[in-house]
């Protein structure tokens, strides 16, 4: 599985691309596999403000309805719409065409916490 070592990941799947304050938000390819075939996204609009640590988004699958968690807080400055019409893009490319948020942080120290890409790697080896 491709796990890119240029972002970080939280533990409940999530990946951030960070790009000076603006962070690029999605799941990981292995959620996707987990989710199956993804058929709805709901996503924040652009210039709402999101809280770290609370849900910023729904995705629902053939198997279940997951909330997006986002682990930094800050103003959606955009959104991925072709989900809208095509959420299946996150089953076929996670990790690119599949992503959901761009996010304008102010504080990026919430990030340190997370995995990087080893470490992420270990934690779905166990799961």
């Amino acid at each position: 599985m491709n796990i890119p070592d240029d972002r970080k990941y939280s533990e409940t799947h999530e990946w951030y691309l960070v790009d000076g304050d603006v962070v690029t938000m999605g799941i990981t390819q292995f959620a996707a596999d987990e989710l199956t075939d993804i058929t709805y996204v709901e996503l924040p609009d652009a210039d709402q403000e999101i809280e770290a640590g609370q849900p910023c988004g729904e995705l629902e699958s053939v198997k279940a309805t997951s909330d997006l968690l986002c682990s930094v807080g800050g103003t959606v400055i955009g959104r991925n719409d072709e989900l809208a019409d095509q959420p299946e893009l996150i089953n076929e490319d996670a990790l690119g065409a599949g992503w959901m948020l761009k996010i304008r942080v102010a504080d990026l120290s919430p990030l340190e916490k997370l995995l990087d890409a080893a470490a992420y790697e270990k934690h779905i080896a166990e799961d």
